[in-house]
């Protein structure tokens, strides 16, 4: 990237495009965006933000595509009518997909970090660019989710990271293939699992991605990246999990409502380190021993990596503590595939109290895709008294098919005998929610791509406050 250019980034406020736009505008190239939320004059503290940052906001409609000397920047959702892309072409100016945009940066670190996986990948990025962080490395860090342990007054929305140092940080995306664009010194590979993708493809796109990779840093507690890293030479593998016959393994585990601490022990030194995370969950615990795993591999020390992960405060929705009111704790997750709802719901199941959740679809594509994991995994997971509330998946307009809807997963998890119910509105879900909720209770917010899930946890706590008071 030579020279100063401009990019227009179409869709600007998205979890994927935000810390792009960032890493691109502290790296001195001017940048602009536009977003569906600003067609309907809506200012979202994030859209603030940007604003405040210097970086022009406007609506989806053609106007902020002026030169033909712009690059816009779209992402894979972004179809061909959007005026944005209409006016681009009409101009002349160039466009890259956001991953390709991504990797051109990534593939020109001296070195790459890059995390793949189903499951888990913001968080094994985020405690990977602490624990750069801690050693003074001053990292770059892309990220899909807001790394709590990085916010400030200047940066509330802290996804991505522009450091000065040799190493880039990034999460890669299997949903639309673009993981093949990268060229990782050192790959990661948290777990392999049904998301957007056929197991069969998703097999051939992680095993390309290992291949490329000088070292490959896998968790082999996943079944699916054992049969992976069977096929590679031992020589550019690190296993990691809680199996002994892994190079790191974990052990003695004990975990608390939110927190888990354990061992790491690398069998080729012989060395042991305790861990203390302030995340919860077996789950956590597997992805601090492949981010210490990356950490050591991009020149890090053990003892360094596990001091590091102490002060490690998770990412915004990942099970984040919303607060307590009347005797009901309020939890925001980002579980949208069966594998994350099934490791949340472990986790909770590992104390007592009843799971009211709140799940709302991430779109109409992926429920149809994953919905025969989803029954399964409420079905499985949820215990006696559970109760699930399902609304409509989120939907942000454009071109989808809706041949799957929430009622049917609810009407599916309620015929294998667990508590299901469909809520058309939000405002349903919250009166719902708050007359069945007792001392106890935890509810648990659920799903991606809408920021405004948050916000409705917030104004649950603060529901269930007014009526205890």
């Amino acid at each position: 990237m030579a020279g100063t250019k401009s990019y227009f980034f179409c869709g600007i406020g998205g979890s994927g495009m935000l810390p792009l736009a960032l890493i691109v505008h502290g790296l001195g190239h001017r940048v602009a965006g536009s977003d569906r939320t600003l067609d309907q004059g809506r200012l979202a503290p994030k859209f603030e933000f940007l604003a405040g940052r210097g970086i022009a906001l406007f609506k989806q409609d053609g106007s902020g595509l002026t030169s033909p000397d712009q690059i816009l920047v779209t992402s894979a959702a972004v179809e061909e009518t959007v005026p944005d892309v209409v006016k681009a072409a009409e101009i002349g100016a160039a466009r890259i997909g956001r991953p390709e945009l991504l990797a051109e940066l990534f593939n020109a670190a001296p070195t790459g970090i890059a995390v793949g996986g189903t499951s888990g990948k913001s968080t094994v990025t985020g405690m990977i660019g602490w624990i750069l962080h801690s050693a003074g490395r001053d990292p770059t860090v892309m990220n899909g989710a807001v790394m709590k342990n990085f916010v400030s007054a200047e940066l509330p929305y802290a996804s991505a990271l522009v450091g000065r140092g040799d190493a880039f940080v990034s999460e890669v995306d299997e949903s639309d293939g673009s993981i093949a664009l990268y060229r990782p010194e050192v790959a990661v590979l948290t777990n392999i699992s049904l998301d957007h993708k056929s197991l069969d493809e998703l097999r051939r796109l992680f095993r390309d991605f290992a291949g490329r990779a000088e070292a490959l840093v896998v968790n082999t507690d996943d079944d699916e990246n054992r049969l992976l890293a069977a096929a590679l030479a031992p020589e550019q593998l690190v296993t990691c999990g809680f199996s002994g016959d892994s190079d790191l393994f974990g052990s003695g585990l004990v975990e608390a409502p939110f927190g888990v601490a354990f061992e790491v022990n690398d069998r080729r030194s012989g060395a042991t380190v305790p861990v203390a995370l302030q995340v919860p969950g077996l789950h956590n615990a597997q992805n601090a021993i492949i981010a210490i795993g990356a950490a050591m591999e991009a020149g890090v020390s053990l003892a360094e990596a596990a001091r590091a992960l102490a002060g490690f405060r998770g990412l915004r929705r990942r099970f984040e503590l919303v607060g307590k009111a009347g005797g009901v704790t309020i939890i925001d997750d980002f579980g949208h595939n069966p594998d994350k709802i099934a490791a949340t719901l472990r986790t909770l199941h590992a104390f007592p109290g009843r799971l009211l959740l709140y799940f709302q679809p991430h779109g109409f594509g992926p429920l149809r895709t994953m919905k025969d994991g989803l029954i399964a995994a409420f079905a499985r997971e949820m215990a006696a008294g559970d109760v699930l509330l399902m609304p409509d998946p989120a939907f942000f307009g454009g071109t989808t098919s809706r041949e799957v809807v929430s009622a049917d997963i609810v009407e599916a998890v309620r015929e294998l005998g667990r508590e299901a119910e469909y809520v058309p509105s939000r405002e349903q879900g919250s009166e719902r929610l708050v007359g069945l909720a007792r001392p106890g209770d935890r509810i648990v917010v659920m799903g991606a791509r809408d920021d405004s899930l948050t916000q409705f946890a917030e104004e649950l706590l603060a529901r269930l406050g007014r009526n205890a008071g």
